[in-house]
């Protein structure tokens, strides 16, 4: 399936429908009065996140929403029934904007939740309702009012908890390939992954994470160059970035800090938010490096980036050290979770 993460979709309230002017007509019963019932109000459009949806391709082909017209009032004082609502299917992770002023409408986050995008219209009132002392056989109805109309920009970012950044070919497919089911493409050329692609990782029974794999970012991706600019906004949502640097270039003239420098350059680009995630480097494909020289390799390589974070060696065609770097992501994800919950609960908590 292909991936699409923006869609323009038109949304379409139905109008509420329109009140009666009736009168009661029955034999013995002179004067009977007005009896026309209100209208129905109408239906309104919702999108609804859901589980089974993971890409925005499908509002490629359908991108009108109608939801249903309100039913007009009946005699005998009967209301008419309200128009049925809209309810769209769209991914967790889309992000709903107003087409025309670029506001922000909401953001859906987790399977069912869903959000109100055009309301319907206001039901019409019938003559009854205009019956008083000194108006016995009111003749005035009113109109229904009509439903909301609005063009929506719909984005969608990928819900992972640990996202993949580095230079293409660094080998960030072969990585969520040995450690999850996901089966990305892998060749031997620049942008081999064309879009994001996520794989759950089970490291105990209970225990696992959603690793986001994005297409390689190159230099100027920031501005727009190659694919970076349209994917760098899916890492937003992760807890933690791993850094991927390919330790032996093969037919490059960059070497891997250089590599890792443009990386570095262009994410505080991108965003400061971004750049201040946590971010791991992920130090790959030692296997092209004679074992007993990995070691040095990879500290020169630390040393000339002056990294002080936390640095794994591993080979992901080979999986040597995926592993440990998979239970290690698991205990880091779990206490980052816990430092929310205490935050929250003293948020929550009620002063003394």
């Amino acid at each position: 399936m292909r991936f699409v993460d923006e869609a323009e979709i038109r949304v379409e309230a139905g109008d509420g429908g329109n009140g009666v002017a009736s009168f009661r007509r029955e034999k013995y019963i002179p004067l009977g009065g007005p009896d026309g019932g209100d209208a129905g109000d109408g239906g309104s459009v919702y999108l609804v996140a859901t589980e089974n949806v993971n890409t925005l391709v499908d509002f490629r082909y359908s991108s009108v929403f109608r939801a249903q017209r309100g039913q007009n009032g009946m005699s005998r004082n009967c209301t008419g029934k309200k128009g049925d609502d809209c309810f769209v299917p769209v991914p967790p992770g889309t992000i709903v904007y107003e087409a025309t002023t670029g506001e922000k409408i909401g953001d859906l986050t987790t399977p069912g939740e869903k959000l109100l995008v055009a309301k319907g219209g206001f039901h019409g009132l019938g003559n009854t309702r205009f019956k008083s002392s000194i108006n016995r056989a009111p003749q005035q109805t009113s109109k229904g009012s009509p439903g909301e109309h609005r063009i929506l920009q719909l984005e969608l970012m990928v819900i992972a908890d640990v996202g993949l950044l580095g230079m293409p070919n660094a080998g960030k497919s072969s990585l969520i390939t040995a450690v999850s089911s996901a089966r990305p493409k892998i060749a031997d050329y620049p942008f081999t992954t064309l879009h994001p692609n996520l794989g759950v990782v089970s490291v105990d029974d209970l225990r696992s994470f959603v690793i986001a794999d994005i297409p390689g970012v190159i230099e100027g991706a920031a501005e727009g160059a190659g694919l970076g600019l349209q994917f760098l906004k899916h890492l937003s949502r992760t807890g933690l970035l791993l850094h991927m640097v390919d330790v032996a270039p093969y037919e490059s003239d960059e070497t891997p800090v250089t590599a890792a420098e443009k990386i570095i350059h262009e994410v505080e680009k991108w965003s400061d938010d971004l750049a201040e995630k946590p971010r791991w480097l992920v130090l790959n494909k030692i296997d092209n490096v004679p074992e007993d020289e990995v070691d040095a390799h990879c500290q020169a390589i630390v040393d000339a980036l002056d990294w002080t974070g936390p640095v794994f060696k591993i080979s992901a065609l080979r999986r040597q050290g995926t592993q440990a770097l998979m239970y290690a992501i698991m205990d880091f994800l779990e206490q980052q979770k816990a430092e929310q919950k205490q935050q929250q609960q003293e948020l929550h908590r009620e002063p003394f």
